[in-house]
């Protein structure tokens, strides 16, 4: 009776969090399954960053080195900041999710090479391909937190009185007299092309399968972005939209194209977002663009040169 109860008095005394790890000549060192599981979960973690790391390819290079990069900048200017932790935090999150999906569509498309295509590698192939798209628009939102980063007072002020030492006007307010309809309508399709040119080119070359002439596209634009972004860091502008609010006789007078300019200016981009860096990331993405259609003459003309 003595036994039974010692026996199930030592079974509840058991604490399942401890485990006998080696047995030695005197008491028997334990340690607890929390310590034991930790390094397990840092191999994991490791492995994760590893092979999500080897299945990058030039773009994530760019974009991780983007992010790098300029949390290294947050750091260092907290101080201008109301959230630097909220901002490094999330780029840290994005990262991992870059690294997450390279990794998942690395894997898919191995086992489509064993099993054959099936749904889950192409949901994969399709979200690598397109979240690039995702990750630009989230560094230009992103960068309305960042504009007054590293200098914390709007610019224009030289950038206007340079204009004015330069030519003798403000050109912004000058060129108002040649405003027309037409002309206002071809100027805003010009910028909103900023807004929807690399779509269109993407999913073109996406469609004809050009993968090598997409990725160039998308690493070249990152490229062009990460330059503009930080010149807007280093020397942060509004734009005469902003800076010469007021000094304009009458609004600009358009058409739908006009009308649509207008309701993003005003309702989905805030004023301290980067008007300004946009010039450097569009000459990057669209001298990609013409080195892109250079190439493709060339090729027809080659084709059409052995036909003859």
């Amino acid at each position: 009776m003595n036994d039974g109860k010692m026996r199930e008095w030592n079974g509840r005394s058991v604490d399942p969090s401890w485990v006998v790890t080696a047995r030695l000549p005197g008491a028997a060192a334990v340690v607890p399954v929390r310590e034991r599981e930790a390094p397990r979960v840092w191999q994991a973690l490791k492995r994760l960053i590893t092979e999500g790391w080897a299945a990058c390819g030039a773009f994530e290079w760019v974009g991780l080195a983007y992010l790098a990069a300029s949390s290294a900048v947050i750091a260092v200017f907290a101080g201008n900041l109301a959230h630097p932790v909220r901002l490094l935090a999330t780029q840290a999150g994005l990262a991992a999710l870059v690294l997450i999906l390279c990794r998942a569509q690395a894997r898919s498309a191995r086992q489509a090479g064993v099993r054959g295509i099936s749904f889950s590698a192409r949901w994969w192939h399709f979200w690598r391909y397109w979240y690039p798209h995702l990750f630009f628009l989230f560094c230009f939102e992103e960068l309305a937190h960042l504009m007054t980063l590293i200098t914390p007072h709007w610019q224009d002020a030289k950038l206007m009185a340079f204009d004015y030492w330069l030519t003798g006007v403000y050109p912004s307010l000058w060129l108002e007299q040649f405003a027309t309809r037409p002309r206002n309508e071809f100027m805003q399709l010009v910028y909103l092309s900023y807004f929807t040119y690399l779509l269109i080119l993407g999913g073109t070359l996406y469609v004809r399968r050009k993968w090598h002439d997409y990725w160039s596209v998308m690493t070249y634009s990152m490229v062009g972005y990460m330059i503009g972004y930080f010149i807007a860091m280093f020397f942060p502008v509004e734009s005469p939209w902003f800076a010469m609010a007021g000094s304009w006789h009458a609004p600009l007078a358009g058409g739908p194209i006009t009308a649509t300019v207008n309701f993003i200016e005003h309702f989905v981009q805030s004023p301290s977002q980067p008007r300004g860096s946009t010039t450097v990331s569009l000459l990057g993405g669209r001298l990609q663009r013409r080195d892109f259609i250079w190439r493709e003459t060339e090729k027809a003309a080659a084709a059409r040169k052995a036909l003859e």
